[in-house]
């Protein structure tokens, strides 16, 4: 059995699609843009793109009953390979330890302008 995830702690789907589904213990989130979830407006520059793209994923996952630190999988999607760096610095902040693992893809072209995408898979 599969269950929607809805939280107004995150951006609404701009398509149709769920922000997420739980199934079988796992939460899988959609790409989720570095939308400010209270405007719907895309936040300037890499850094705060990035942060505000985990914030999103993070609201979702907490929605779900789980947290970032059970992710297993995540899939960063990069405008230009030129913010990997920085993209990769604020992604370990967000993990303690354990790091799960992880696809960079870059030169793509994001929905609505954004640098940067994420999608995670995490455990329950």
């Amino acid at each position: 059995m599969k269950q929607v995830i809805h939280t107004d702690s995150a951006p609404k789907a701009i398509g149709p699609y769920s922000q997420a589904i739980k199934t079988n213990g796992f939460v899988f989130v959609s790409g989720q843009l570095p939308l400010d979830p209270q405007t719907g407006v895309i936040v300037d520059g890499i850094e705060a793109q990035a942060r505000q793209a985990f914030q999103n994923v993070s609201a979702i996952l907490e929605a779900a009953g789980t947290s970032l630190a059970n992710a297993v999988k995540i899939t960063v999607y990069l405008k230009s390979l030129s913010d990997f760096e920085t993209v990769n610095r604020i992604y370990a902040e967000q993990f303690a330890s354990d790091f799960p693992a992880r696809c960079a893809v870059g030169g793509l072209e994001i929905p609505k302008g954004a640098l940067i995408e994420l999608d995670v898979i995490a455990a329950e």
